[in-house]
């Protein structure tokens, strides 16, 4: 097994609070409602805690049915928070697990720098190249992005 580790870094101009509410405690409703082209639904164990498993339902015709996080933890008050994809998704036969552990800061003209550090755990002797990585980075923005403009559209949603 490998690991090979990326950092990425974006903007937006959603502050981070509520961002970090839409991808922690408010996304089983948030998603869905803000992404219905690709998320149906999610499924969180108990309350979602350090160690629950999360499942990620999407829509017929999408490239994957689910994927499971497991989550690390989360910090309400650095908008802060981890876990690992576990199951599903891109996975696929080379990545054994992803690990996230991501933070929104506060960006000096308001909205929020969106910081992600990322852990590529490969089955046996499997590499991922940097290209890989961005293409994933990039099929992730088809449920990132339409939160964002969920946010921007409903300014009462996660406050």
């Amino acid at each position: 097994m490998g690991v090979f580790s990326y950092d990425h870094e974006t903007t937006s101009p959603v502050a981070p609070a509520r961002l970090f509410k839409a991808f922690t405690v408010e996304a089983p409703k948030v998603w869905p409602a803000a992404a219905p082209n690709a998320v149906k639904s999610i499924e969180v164990e108990a309350n979602p805690s350090s160690g629950s498993i999360v499942k990620i339902n999407f829509v017929e015709g999408f490239p994957f049915q689910y994927m499971k996080h497991q989550i690390g933890g989360h910090d309400e008050n650095n908008f802060s928070y981890s876990y690992s994809l576990i199951e599903g998704g891109p996975l696929g036969d080379k990545l054994e697990k992803i690990s996230y552990e991501n933070k929104f800061e506060a960006a000096a003209g308001g909205g929020s720098i969106c910081k992600s550090s990322m852990k590529f755990y490969t089955v046996g002797d499997n590499v991922i190249t940097e290209d890989e990585i961005k293409a994933r980075i990039k099929g992730s923005e088809t449920v990132y992005k339409p939160i964002e403009a969920y946010l921007l559209a409903n300014p009462e949603a996660c406050n």
